[in-house]
């Protein structure tokens, strides 16, 4: 099904229409725990005051929303939803259509980013494994999302 195709467009994108990853969006329970993760633990910048987008300014007084950039730019906005549950307790259990967010590192730095993962406590679903690709670990946020640090090979 091509949501995308109108009389006057072909039917498809061109290639490099879409240029980057503009933000993503997470629904989370307990947002001062997942702001902890995500600005504290994973070190990435909170926008606060000025650097808040005028859309969002309200939401963020009011503590309902909290937003996160990555040194590349990508933001990640956090909503919060006191009442998500996930439909299984088990983390393992897929319960979104998304699978896993990955954050890219540099390859010295990985063994370092192992051994905090695995010195903080978090829940590391599996990993480090190593692929033709790169390496990786797969753990979980504090709502059971699960994300990837990764590095080239």
């Amino acid at each position: 099904m091509n949501m995308l195709a109108t009389p006057q467009t072909t039917d498809r994108l061109a290639p490099g229409t879409l240029r980057q990853v503009h933000h993503l969006a997470f629904n989370v329970k307990d947002m001062q725990a997942s702001r902890q993760f995500y600005g504290s633990f994973l070190g990435l910048h909170e926008l606060t005051g000025d650097e808040v987008p005028s859309t969002l300014k309200e939401l963020v007084a009011e503590g309902k929303v909290a937003n996160f950039v990555t040194p590349d730019g990508t933001v990640i906005d956090l909503f919060w939803e006191p009442a998500l549950e996930p439909p299984h307790a088990d983390p393992r259990q897929q319960f979104t259509r998304a699978n896993h967010l990955a954050f890219g590192v540099a390859a010295e730095a990985f063994d370092e980013v192992v051994a905090v993962l695995k010195q903080s406590g978090v829940t590391i679903d599996h990993g480090p494994v190593t692929r033709p690709t790169g390496r990786g670990i797969y753990f979980y946020d504090p709502d059971g999302f699960l994300l990837e640090i990764r590095c080239d090979p």
